[in-house]
């Protein structure tokens, strides 16, 4: 299949891959069909079925809005449902659609079946947001012709085609464009066990030896994800070419993230500054998140999107009415003494 030509003057399109493209799935450790797909067996299923369904009735398959925290595989899915749809994908997010002008021209060049990935899909300015309904729901754009009583209107036929939706925050979605999509799922954080088995293949993938205790020490430190399970991988693996023999052992994870400032459980340094500003300067909470981000210095949304879910996950922090509060055992991980609020 020969590759599309797109016009990129408005740089909204940020990566076209079309079936078989060799080169990219060399490049990535990304999984090309769901049969390759670990962990997310509910998801797996609900698309198996839909794709199997699609192509009897050989239509394309419902909009599709995966919505979870990030690294957990919502990109990875749309590539695999037009791989296993053998159409095209063209990839976009939310905030590169700024005008009206920027989602027509890609609707318009869509090839029936494609896919459409629109990232971050809740930063879609509103004015934009309303060009996706008739798409998504008639297959069709409306344009308007000049102004006051002279305007006039001419709805465009779309090819049928597939949107994919990814959000790490799906209340800040609006109801009418939610409802459009058919297939609504969510991204849950990965099992030691499935991501030790995500380490095995990425090993294999990078010709690098690790043993069942590396691999095991991996998972452990990579906060459910598997995005930052490969991403250790990686660091681990020069840690180990150049320190050790380069074969990844348990002694080599760990000094390896040593180094890299990730502990045991996979907290970073970034976790570890949360929690006890938290501790330190709130007395534990409750604490709003603008004034933990203003102590740290960081983005509010980078706290919310990154930060939180996974110390949430574990039962680290806790979210009230009245803001933050570290839990007993965020208290404990970092040496304090927990008393309720009082700590020493």
């Amino acid at each position: 299949m020969t590759e599309k030509q797109w016009d990129h003057e408005h740089g909204i399109v940020s990566g076209v891959c079309l079936p078989g493209d060799q080169e990219s799935n060399i490049l990535s450790l990304r999984p090309t069909q769901l049969s390759e797909y670990i962990g997310q067996s509910d998801v797996v299923e609900t698309l198996k079925i839909a794709i199997e369904a699609g192509r009897l009735r050989n239509e394309p398959i419902d909009h599709v809005l995966f919505h979870g925290p990030p690294g957990l595989g919502k990109t990875t899915l749309a590539h695999i449902i037009a791989n296993e749809m053998g159409r095209g994908i063209i990839i976009t997010s939310g905030p590169a659609l700024e005008k009206g002008g920027d989602l027509i021209g890609i609707l318009t060049h869509l090839e029936e079946g494609d896919v459409l990935f629109v990232d971050e899909i809740h930063r879609i300015p509103k004015s934009v947001e309303e060009f996706l309904y008739p798409a998504m729901e008639d297959y069709a754009v409306d344009f308007v012709f000049d102004k006051g009583i002279h305007a006039r209107t001419h709805r465009y036929r779309l090819n049928r085609f597939v949107m994919v939706g990814a959000t790490t925050r799906v209340g800040l979605l609006s109801a009418p464009l939610r409802d459009r999509f058919g297939i609504f799922r969510n991204l849950d954080f990965y099992s030691e066990e499935h991501l030790v088995e995500i380490v095995i293949r990425s090993a294999l993938l990078l010709d690098v030896e690790i043993d069942d205790s590396g691999a095991q020490e991996l998972s452990k430190r990579s906060r459910g994800t598997p995005r930052i399970v490969n991403r250790l991988l990686k660091r681990v693996r020069d840690y180990a070419q150049v320190k050790a023999d380069g074969r990844i052992t348990q002694e080599t994870v760990h000094s390896a993230l040593t180094l890299e400032g990730v502990d045991e459980i996979g907290l970073t340094n970034l976790d570890r500054q949360y929690i006890k500003t938290i501790i330190d300067f709130y007395k534990g909470g409750p604490v709003g998140i603008e004034a933990i981000a203003a102590t740290l210095q960081e983005e509010t949304d980078t706290l919310v999107d990154v930060i939180e879910p996974y110390l949430l996950k574990i039962g680290y922090i806790v979210r009230t009415s009245s803001g933050r509060k570290v839990s007993e055992a965020g208290f404990k991980h970092l040496g304090y003494r927990f008393q309720g609020n009082i700590f020493a």
